[in-house]
């Protein structure tokens, strides 16, 4: 059976008779960004914060990967904590899709890293209506 322990804080490590695999948090945050993303009803994961959101600007920018953005971790020896901020679109329940966020994200880390899932955290930080993005469609063709 491999013994998991962290080495720096950075990344878990998975060590058998066999060799050692390290894991890195960011590898961590990408599961559940992508998971949190499957899961109809969220709209798109948003910043934690002004200085995530300067760099998703110049993530977006560049074309640089952006599939953590909205998504923090905290990873030890054998579990992880996930919090994730989202937007919802508007009139799904809220309740129900936080709860199929949370399921996909533990059940995606799980079978990807071995990690125990301890908490996801969700903040549905706004609605989406389909309306706005027509609307702001319309004004940026005339």
């Amino acid at each position: 059976m491999a013994e998991q322990r962290v080495t720096g804080g950075r990344a878990t490590e998975l060590t058998s008779e066999q060799g050692k695999t390290t894991i890195a948090d960011a590898v961590v945050a990408k599961i559940a960004g992508i998971a949190a993303r499957e899961i109809d009803g969220v709209h798109e994961l948003v910043p934690h914060g002004v200085g995530e959101t300067i760099t998703g600007l110049a993530q977006r920018v560049t074309g640089a990967d952006t599939r953590t953005r909205g998504v923090s971790v905290d990873v030890g020896a054998q579990e992880a904590a996930v919090v994730l901020r989202f937007v919802a679109d508007y009139g799904v329940s809220i309740p129900q899709v936080a709860e199929a966020v949370r399921r996909n994200v533990i059940d995606r880390i799980r079978a990807m890293t071995g990690l125990l899932v301890t908490t996801v955290n969700i903040d549905v930080t706004d609605l989406f209506f389909p309306d706005d993005e027509r609307e702001g469609s319309l004004a940026a063709a005339s």
